[in-house]
């Protein structure tokens, strides 16, 4: 299956509107031959600009989060459909920082997931382990109960429309990084699990990208493997220069 490759950005609460759209001048000129696919997760108030910095580019725009609910008395929340509306293109949903600061459940999640289809995003579900379930061996069922929680109630076909980003969480800003043999395990891993829930044709469809410290030294390795159809980067992303890197490997 040839499955175009995904380099996204999370900024996470870094950059202003003015800032955001700056950086896409930089960014698009810097990769405007790239054949990948190029997502800019950006803060909410910037989303707007950042669609109108990147009209006639490769660069795709979207959100870091969103509320389960189409609208109501959720004070500091946002909706899919106010992303949507905003210009936004995808959403990023159950970041480790989202459930380890804001105690986001799997359930919580996966009502998010639904949602975001509902609204016509594109989710990108991010799921991964701390480093003591790594050490104790436990990470492949933490890692399939995140997937079966969070993915419950789709079908093959919505499947299709999902992003899944393996992040290890303690790769997550620590200078860290999942050696691409054990980042390729758990994509296979993940691969074979959509297979076995969702079919063949489903799982080959499927994009799955790591996140976890990538950096312009390591894309080509991570790139490399067999089931890695992508990256979601942090850190490395705020600098248009070396997110360019990364685009370009």
């Amino acid at each position: 299956m040839n499955r175009i490759p995904l380099i996204a950005g999370n900024w996470k609460m870094y950059k202003t509107t003015a800032e955001a759209a700056t950086f896409i001048s930089i960014l698009a000129e810097a990769t405007g031959s790239a054949q990948r696919r190029i997502f800019l997760a950006v803060p909410f108030l910037a989303v707007e600009g950042a669609v109108k910095a990147a009209d006639k580019t490769k660069i795709t725009i979207g959100a870091q989060n969103m509320h389960d609910q189409e609208e109501g008395a959720f004070t500091g929340e946002v909706s899919g459909r106010m992303l949507k509306e905003s210009g936004a293109a995808f959403v990023i949903l159950g970041h480790s920082e989202r459930r380890q600061y804001f105690g986001e459940s799997n359930a919580f999640i996966q009502r998010k997931l639904h949602r975001a289809l509902i609204d016509g995003l594109i989710p990108i579900l991010c799921i991964g382990e701390h480093e003591k379930d790594r050490e104790s061996g436990n990470y492949l069922n933490i890692l399939k109960a995140q997937l079966e929680e969070c993915l419950q109630g789709l079908n093959a076909q919505q499947m299709t429309q999902i992003v899944i980003a393996y992040e290890p969480i303690w790769a997550i800003g620590t200078g860290k990084t999942a050696t691409p043999v054990i980042a390729q395990d758990v994509h296979s891993f993940i691969r074979n699990w959509l297979e076995v829930r969702y079919g063949l044709d489903c799982a080959e469809h499927v994009c799955l990208i790591y996140g976890g410290s990538v950096k312009p030294d390591n894309i080509v390795s991570l790139m490399q493997q067999t089931d890695i159809d992508g990256v979601l980067v942090g850190g490395a992303s705020l600098d248009p220069k070396t997110f360019a890197q990364i685009v370009n490997y």
